[in-house]
């Protein structure tokens, strides 16, 4: 796992979505013997982590920690992939607000999924994907990116009359895809094995 430019390696990073200093209160074992453990989820591929920290670990919903490969990691004895069901409800409650956060932070890549989509069967386009994208409203996008990239979200709401809330919507379809492990198609959530 490198970047094509250089030796050195990818670190992929995951945001804290809810943090247990004393553990999972389902852990029979007795208080002093869980060691603190969080859930997270990936700023680049979505996938969602458990982590069992240190005991003397130092860390908050929120928090950024690098999640791959396991030299970069600080103060984590151990990394799962885990599914959105084995979340815990705070974990589950705050994954939409983090995800809208990143999806924000990250404007320039999201943007480029609607500047980039591409079809992904005959009958389908990758911009069907997202909630409330039909056919009339793809082809208005993909009408509108002919005559020049998107630049924002702004730039996008501007353009594509009936596109209320692009960032939104990305947000939604990500959810989507980490709540159900039976979708066809995924353009956002990484897989378990899968460079993302």
């Amino acid at each position: 796992m490198t970047d094509t430019d250089s030796d050195e390696p990818v670190v992929r990073r995951a945001v804290l979505l809810d943090y247990m200093p004393h553990g999972r209160a389902d852990d029979d074992r007795p208080q002093y013997q869980k060691p603190p453990l969080a859930y997270a989820v990936g700023e680049a591929d979505f996938r969602l982590f458990e982590i069992v920290f240190e005991e003397d670990a130092d860390a908050a919903i929120g928090d950024s920690v690098a999640v791959e490969p396991r030299e970069e990691r600080e103060a984590i004895d151990r990394v799962r992939t885990v599914d959105y069901e084995e979340l815990s409800g705070g974990a589950q409650s705050e994954l939409e607000y983090v995800i809208e956060e990143i999806v924000a932070e990250n404007e320039e890549r999201f943007v480029d999924f609607y500047n980039d989509a591409q079809p992904i069967t005959l009958r389908l386009h990758q911009l069907n994907l997202l909630p409330g994208i039909g056919k009339k409203l793809r082809n208005n996008v993909l009408d509108e990116r002919k005559r020049g990239r998107f630049e924002s979200f702004d730039d996008l709401e501007d353009r594509i009359a009936g596109l209320h809330d692009p960032k939104g919507v990305l947000a939604e379809r990500i959810l989507e895809e980490l709540r159900d492990d039976d979708l066809k198609y995924r353009a956002f959530v990484g897989r378990e094995g899968e460079d993302g």
